[in-house]
């Protein structure tokens, strides 16, 4: 079969097209067929090194954590599963991913495909669909009626959390480009913000809610626009502490965990039209190279999906 994989960390040019065995599945596994994945932040992370003491990896190896696929194969201690059975997950970021023709899954890590959309659709929603999910219920405990800031609210986080935060029945503000804003608001944000000529702490007060994916100076000045005893929950290093807890703010940083509870139920909200994934653009294996350039660059609109079948 044919993989995408790095043998050292290093920037795009790692990335190289083999010709590698298909792999076999352990009694707790399925062997998938690989119809379409997605690229996010976590796959040029792991490629260039910056993530190697949280997701330890062994050389050669193939990056890629979104799947949509069909089951050839499950293992011997399988039952939910069998071949022929359309399937999607974010599978271990610490084993082979999904740029390949097929790939090995834990049975406990996927769950049947959404029926409404093709494969490509699918694979755009796991990683950055359970992130969202997780950010607001699990962590942030969203509730209707409460205000929300999600950051970067056109990115492939961004655009599943405010479609998630609206259908909860919350007030929804985004931040975004001035090329996007009529997108987030379409999305369902009741209240979008202009990045490049709008300071958004000049502008809100009163949020119950900061959804983060940026850290740095945006974490920062979130705070400011929180109320006292509110929640700021980022994907990534949660920072400012002494100044949050000085106001009783609440900074939780976490990494979403796939599970096939959540994946069923994201299924079937977008079956009956509750969200939708937002892709900007649909390539091949022997594009992903060029898409992990424009992901470093941080200004994709919702994700780059990619299609292998």
């Amino acid at each position: 079969m044919k993989a995408l994989r790095i043998h050292a960390f290093g920037g795009p040019e790692v990335l190289k097209m083999e010709d590698v065995p298909i792999p076999r599945p352990a009694a707790d596994e399925v062997l998938v067929k690989v119809h379409a994945t997605s690229i996010n932040p976590i796959d040029w992370k792991i490629r260039k090194g910056a993530s190697k003491g949280r997701f330890p990896i062994t050389f050669p190896f193939t990056p890629g954590w979104d799947l949509s696929g069909v089951v050839e194969q499950a293992g011997s201690d399988v039952q939910r599963f069998k071949q022929g059975d359309e399937i999607y997950g974010r599978p271990d970021p610490t084993r082979n991913g999904t740029y390949a023709e097929y790939i090995v899954v834990r049975a406990d890590e996927v769950n049947f495909k959404p029926q409404s959309v093709d494969h490509v659709h699918a694979a755009a929603i796991p990683l950055a669909g359970l992130t969202a999910w997780q950010g607001l219920f699990d962590q942030g405990q969203l509730r209707k009626g409460q205000r929300v800031l999600i950051q970067a609210a056109s990115g492939g986080v961004g655009t599943f959390a405010v479609q998630f935060a609206h259908w909860k029945g919350a007030f929804v503000i985004g931040t975004t480009s001035e090329a996007n804003i009529e997108l987030v608001g379409a999305l369902g944000a009741d209240e979008v913000i202009d990045y490049q000529t709008e300071n958004f702490e000049e502008l809100l007060k009163d949020v119950d809610l900061v959804f983060d994916t940026l850290g740095g100076d945006v974490q920062k000045k979130s705070l400011l626009v929180l109320n006292n005893g509110g929640k700021l929950v980022t994907t990534v290093k949660p920072e400012n502490q002494g100044e949050a807890e000085a106001r009783d703010i609440v900074v939780k940083g976490y990494m979403a965990q796939s599970y096939p509870d959540q994946l069923g139920l994201l299924a079937r909200l977008l079956d009956e039209g509750k969200f939708k994934p937002v892709i900007s653009k649909i390539i091949g294996l022997d594009e992903v190279a060029e898409a992990h350039r424009a992901s470093e660059q941080g200004h994709v609109r919702g994700k780059i999906a990619v299609k292998i079948v």
